[in-house]
Order: structure tokens, then sequence, then C-alpha cells
């Protein structure tokens, strides 16, 4: 479903606070939106537009909500010399609640809360004039719309700990109750998955033949998974993901380095992914999501004229070196583009340099020495020749994988690692099943230490995978690297100031009361 910028539904906004950077370079999304107001909820063919508009919001995302959300692990360093100090603080592990990176996150995720809160409640108005079959397919619709707004509270709360449960589009009486606990907002999407599960289609998302690439089932069972793994309820991790292991309908995509370019969109291993597109032609109208922050600074690219990235997301050298050690080949190539400097850097480290890592990728761009880094992600990079001809922007076009089967059979086996019963596979056989495409040898009786290293070289980069795991596990050891010292106190990131100054965060019950009066004014207006 790569979707069309004309169809979209103008959803409410959450007054919270913005703080811009001049980075910020956001798709307009304003622009050929459909008014609320001239929506016919009697005539069943426009309740798809409602959940398109949702898709079209979150897919949306600023360019600081992945980087944010990913960089905190010991996979991934902020890019250096850059003009976002405070990012790269973060990165270790200083925290400033002025930063405008904070603020902007948390805005973005509420912003797409409320939307999505407000497309369910257009769809609603739709079933009240439903047939029995049109009422069914209002539920799928909301039902998909849940799963997304769960995985938005689930970054949240993995980000900050205690926050908003949000499920109106006019969320007063939910902010005067305050922040629900981590452990309530796991349990919430849980729940939610529960009551969504039943009303999506029982297949894969590419297989959908109204929406291609459209939530289904087996992506509630997955954010189900990642909840219970939030709440350490292994068996209701093992339970989730082993029905999306016995459903049969996936399989890992042969290809790792195609995987996360074009060739591997919507392919057997994806659960979720966002959807972007030009539509094919070298100019007009277009849909992409902002990867220059992944890009290498300096390049010189296949295809001439494409452009360069901003530098600001590195694979760490922990993780390069953790990869050297176990002999990997195909995930490490794929994982990290590599500067000459860079390989420098490693053999500095000690390492032999194997014959495969060179500045060159296996599609023959040519990544350049530059000074914000000496490593750039190799899964958010696009190969200049599979850009549409006549498009120049980094990454221009590809989609962004949010879920994946992969991550599905590691929950699995580390479940099953930590006690939990399942029937789809052994811990072993899921693990192996990874590993084989990777052109790793297989392990036998895999233990939990095993599917967590496996988990590192498969999932580094990836939503801040890495990180969640680390903190979920108190293992502050790993994060404590290159210098850096983490403690059970740098597991979250501090309210953003803003928010302490505009929402009952932190406050006195005087100040509660007069900030829920300012919020509550500014969304009566």
């Amino acid at each position: 479903m790569k979707i069309s910028k004309n169809i979209f539904i103008r959803l409410s906004a959450l007054a919270f606070a913005l703080v811009l950077s001049s980075c910020s370079d956001k798709l307009d999304s304003q622009e050929g939106q459909l008014n609320t107001g001239d929506i016919d909820y009697t005539d069943a063919s426009q309740m798809v537009e409602p959940l398109i508009g949702a898709y079209s919001e979150i897919s949306s995302l600023g360019w600081e909500e992945p980087l944010l959300l990913g960089v905190r692990g010991d996979d991934v360093n902020a890019g250096g010399l850059g003009d976002q100090p405070l990012y790269a603080e973060t990165d270790l592990f200083n925290y400033n609640k002025d930063f405008w990176m904070y603020n902007q996150v948390w805005n973005s995720h509420y912003n797409d809360v409320i939307n999505m809160n407000t497309a369910i409640l257009q769809i609603e108005n739709f079933m009240e004039f439903a047939n029995e079959a049109d009422f069914e397919r209002g539920q799928q619709y909301v039902a998909e719309i849940q799963v997304i707004r769960a995985w938005l509270h689930l970054n949240l709360a993995r980000t900050w700990e205690d926050i908003f449960i949000i499920t109106s589009n006019q969320p007063e009486a939910e902010l005067e109750q305050g922040v629900a606990t981590k452990e309530e907002v796991m349990q919430f999407i849980s729940d939610q998955m529960d009551e969504a599960i039943p009303h999506l289609p029982d297949m894969r998302p590419n297989q959908r033949p109204d929406l291609t690439g459209g939530i289904t089932r087996y992506t509630a069972y997955a954010l189900k998974a990642m909840a219970q793994q939030e709440l350490q309820n292994y068996q209701g991790v093992a339970d989730a993901t082993g029905a999306i292991i016995s459903s049969g309908l996936f399989s890992l995509y042969p290809d790792f380095y195609q995987l996360f370019k074009k060739p591997g969109e919507l392919s057997n291993e994806s659960l979720w992914e966002l959807q972007y597109s030009d539509y094919g032609t070298a100019s007009g109208g277009e849909f992409y999501h902002n990867y220059d922050p992944f890009g290498p600074q300096n390049w010189t690219p296949a295809r001439a004229n494409a452009s360069s990235g901003w530098g600001f997301y590195e694979p760490s050298m922990k993780f390069i070196g953790f990869m050297l050690d176990r002999n990997e080949t195909v995930r490490l190539q794929t994982s990290v583009l590599f500067t000459p400097d860079g390989i420098n850097a490693i053999r500095a480290e000690g390492y032999t340099v194997p014959g495969f890592v060179s500045n060159v990728t296996p599609s023959g761009d040519v990544i350049n020495n530059y000074v914000r880094a000496d490593f750039a992600s190799g899964k958010h990079y696009l190969p200049s020749i599979q850009l549409t001809e006549g498009r120049n922007s980094y990454g221009g076009g590809k989609n962004f994988i949010i879920i994946r089967y992969a991550e599905i059979l590691l929950m699995y086996a580390e479940a099953l690692t930590r006690g939990a019963s399942g029937t789809a596979m052994t811990a072993t056989e899921a693990v192996n099943l990874v590993r084989e495409r990777a052109d790793m040898p297989a392990l036998s009786g895999v233990t939990t230490q095993d599917v967590l290293d496996e988990k590192f070289a498969e999932l580094a980069m990836e939503w801040g995978i890495r990180y969640y795991d680390m903190i979920r596990l108190d293992n502050y050891n790993e994060l404590s690297y290159d210098g850096r010292t983490f403690t059970a106190a740098d597991e979250y990131l501090p309210y953003p100031q803003a928010q302490v100054d505009a929402l009952p965060l932190e406050a006195t019950e005087v100040d509660r009361n007069t900030a829920m009066n300012n919020v509550l004014s500014t969304l009566n207006r």
C-alpha cells in the first residue's frame, strides 16, 4: 500500500508545546487533506479514508524520532562534531530536559496518538449506519489503528517509563488522571491487542488484497509479545510469538543484504513496515522518510548526483568488534558502511580486517572519509543504483521496517530459555533459522546468552531493540562502554521541560492545577 498524499484525513492535534530545530525537514502533510466536515457517514465506501489517513500520519515520522529511540544502545553512537551536541550527550547518557529533540519526539508521538483516536471515532461514526458486512470491516479498521496506537505508547513508555495513556481525541480527563506506570502501559497494550486480534486479517501484511502491507493479526501478536517481554512475562511472550510462528505464514527473506533495500520490501519476513514512494516518476509528488541523518556525509555514489547524508547515526566499534569476533560476514557487511578511516580504526583495535570489509559497498557506492563518523548504518542505506531515475534524496522511497520475523523468532527463543513452554519449535531451532540465513554455523542447546548475542548481531541499529533489552535485564555493564558509565538512573529520559511546564508531570498539586487549566484552555480554543 503506497500511500497517496491525496487521501489524507484532517486529524486533530494534541496541543503540546513544540520546539523545532533548524535541521528539521519534515514532510508537509497538510496538503491535500479531506476536511472531516466533508464526510458522509452514511456512505460506507468512504470508511477506509480515516484508516488511510492513520497510516499516512504514522508514516510521516520526523527524522528525529527513530534517531532518539535508537541512539543509546551499545550498537550505535551519535555522529560527532555535528550541530546537535545534546544529541551526542544523550548517547553518553548525559540528559538535558531542555533538548528540543526530547520535546519533539514526545509531541510527535502524542500528536499521532490523538490522530489515531480521531480516526477511530470517524470510523465508529460510519459504523453507526453500516450494514453487517461494513460494520465488521469497521471493526477491522479500528483494530488496525489500535495496533498503531499501541506501538506509539510502547515507544513512549520505553523512553520515559511512566506516561499518559490516551484513548480519546479530547484527553482532558485522561490528562487529569496523570501518568500510568510503565507496567500499566504494557498491560494496556497487551489488553488492546487481545481486543484487536479477532478483528484483524489472518494473513501476512503482503497478502492483504485491500491495503497491501497493512496491519494484520500477526502485527498485533507481535506488539503483545513486546509488551509481555517488557513485563518479563515470558510465557506470554512465548504464546504470542508462538502464534505467529505456528501460523506458517512467515519466513526469513533469503538475502539479508537486500532485505533492507528495495528488493526486500514487503517480504514474507515483514510483520509491519512503513511504506514510501515517489511513484516511479522522475519528478512530482513523493512520499519519503528523511534518511539523511543515517547516511554518510561523503560518498561517491555509483549513480551520479545521488545525495549524501548527515552522519548522525554510527554503528559502534564495540558492535563491529563483536561481529568480527564471531566471524560474522553477511550481517556485518550489511549493517555497517565503512570509511577508509574506519577500516584503519579497526586495525588499530588489533583486528585483522577481512577481505569483505571495504569502503565500497556490494552495490558499488564508495564511502569516503568524513568528519562526523568512521561508519554509517547499512540498514538505513539504499544503494544509489536503486533510486528512481531523476531522484537524488538519500534513501529516497525506501520503506522503513518496524517489525520482522527474525525478531519474533529470537523473542520466542529467549522466552523458552527463560522457562516458558512453546510448541511452535525449540529455542535452538528458532535461533538456527536466523543463523542459517546469516551463513553462521548451527548451535546446539542454546542458552539465554546465546539468544541475546544473536539479537545483538541480527537486530543492531533497529529501533533501539538492543538498548531496551539491556535495560530490561539491568545489564548495565554492556552499556558502560567506550568510557561511558551507565547506571539505573540513566534508563529513561527526563520529561521534556516544556511538558513539565504544561502538563501534570512531577509537579506540586498547585502546579498541576495551573498546568491543567492552561492545557484545557488551549485544547478548547
